[in-house]
């Protein structure tokens, strides 16, 4: 089995979007409203950009989303 391609996700606050980023994939920078959206965008582009490239391409290009996401947490005092 083929090592995943790893790509990086992150949640961006400024634009509301979730963005994509991998070293394994040149020119990789993407963005959506949801992780769903993401992947679905991934799917397609991950592809042309490896064929682009002029790397190998296959029908099933397994690759590996990683999300990061910072949140804060209130707490009070019961």
């Amino acid at each position: 089995m083929k090592r995943p391609l790893q790509v990086r996700a992150f949640w961006d606050d400024d634009a509301k979007v979730w963005v994509a980023e991998s070293d394994d994939v040149p020119g990789l920078a993407t963005e959506a409203e949801s992780v769903d959206q993401l992947v679905a965008k991934l799917k397609t582009l991950i592809p042309e950009l490896l064929s682009e490239n002029g790397l190998p391409t296959s029908e099933d290009i397994p690759f590996r989303l990683l999300s990061e996401i910072e949140v804060a947490s209130c707490w009070s005092k019961p």
